[in-house]
């Protein structure tokens, strides 16, 4: 699954081939969530802080996402997104 960007020990990343609706991986630990790009609604469990650094970013990097997402589909090499500052 290859890594998009890395933040204060939380790892976002993609699956190729993955299921609809679009979205992303993140991982904290031994916690692992999936946000949706369109919507934000997040599926698994995440320390509240973590989860909302997450969610920062996300907002921040939205179109980023959705153009990785596209490629993830077509099996291309995924673009590197800035880490939460």
């Amino acid at each position: 699954m290859p890594e998009i960007c890395r933040f204060l020990g939380i790892i976002i990343y993609f699956a190729y081939n993955d299921h609809n609706p679009p979205h992303f991986h993140a991982r904290y630990g031994e916690f692992d969530i999936t946000v949706e790009i369109e919507s934000g609604i997040v599926g698994g469990r995440f320390p509240r802080r973590a989860l909302t650094m997450v969610l920062e970013w996300y907002q921040q990097h939205k179109a980023e996402l959705q153009a990785n997402w596209d490629l993830a589909r077509r099996g291309e090499l995924l673009n590197k997104i800035e880490p939460l500052e």
